[in-house]
């Protein structure tokens, strides 16, 4: 199992300037929660899953198996 970034440098590049922008918080979700904190709660489940294999909600990052 390995967690990597998104492949694609314009999407990251994208992202992380709305990480900066909301504060950390994941720039593709309405509001600050703090489970949208990134790394969102949403993907440490999924990473704990081991048969998940995929993107984070806003795509920033890859879980392989």
């Amino acid at each position: 199992m390995a967690v990597r970034l998104n492949e694609d440098k314009e999407t990251v590049e994208r992202i992380r300037e709305g990480l900066i922008a909301k504060g950390g918080y994941c720039p593709c979700r309405v509001g600050k929660k703090e489970e949208f904190k990134c790394m969102c709660e949403e993907f440490k489940a999924q990473i704990k899953d081991p048969n998940y294999e995929g993107n984070c909600h806003c795509r920033l990052y890859y879980k392989e198996k």
